[in-house]
């Protein structure tokens, strides 16, 4: 993979937090006005619900990207602290490419879900009958994105050279007694 296109996925990636982020405050103004409307007003709400449950939804999928570029997810490193650097590499290589398949399945699983939401006329069952691609439709996207940035991950991890091109240098900061991993059961 060229370094232009690794950064164009990152780009994407970045853009696709961007997004989820707006996905969010978007629910979080919907909620409050359909709160305001229901007990302050006594109007019923129609719309709000399903905008509230479809853009956090797009936020999951749309952000996950991001969240795999910045290492962002939820970990346990316990084996993965015992391992050598070299072994390390080639369980985050093996963890990636198992992604990378699950990702692939799931573009291909959500994209047919999509045509066939879209192609039936499939709506939600509730008075807004809001057709079923529209919220379907960030899931598939998300999954794509994702098959990219682990392309971009894996491209990292095979080639150490790649991965110091990407990634920013980090300023110099004082050396300290503390270590970057708290060993298993130390406490602080």
């Amino acid at each position: 993979m060229s370094r232009r296109l690794l950064l164009a996925i990152e780009a994407l990636s970045k853009a696709g937090g961007v997004t989820a982020a707006l996905l969010l405050i978007v629910a979080m103004g919907v909620m409050c006005q359909m709160i305001l409307m229901r007990y302050l007003f006594k109007a019923p709400t129609i719309w709000q619900t399903e905008v509230v449950v479809f853009s956090a939804t797009a936020a999951i999928f749309i952000g996950a990207p991001y969240v795999l570029m910045k290492n962002g997810h939820v970990g346990v490193d316990v084996v993965e602290l015992m391992l050598s650097s070299p072994n390390r590499r080639r369980l985050k290589c093996v963890g990636s490419l198992l992604g990378l398949v699950f990702c692939v399945l799931m573009t291909i699983a959500s994209a047919i879900y999509v045509y066939e939401a879209w192609e039936g006329g499939w709506t939600t069952p509730t008075i807004a009958a809001i057709p079923l691609w529209i919220p379907a439709t960030p899931m598939a996207i998300g999954f794509a994105l994702l098959c990219l940035q682990y392309m971009v991950e894996i491209a990292k991890l095979l080639s150490p050279r790649l991965l110091a091109e990407l990634t920013p240098p980090v300023a110099e900061q004082p050396a300290t007694d503390t270590p970057h991993h708290q060993a298993l059961g130390d406490v602080k």
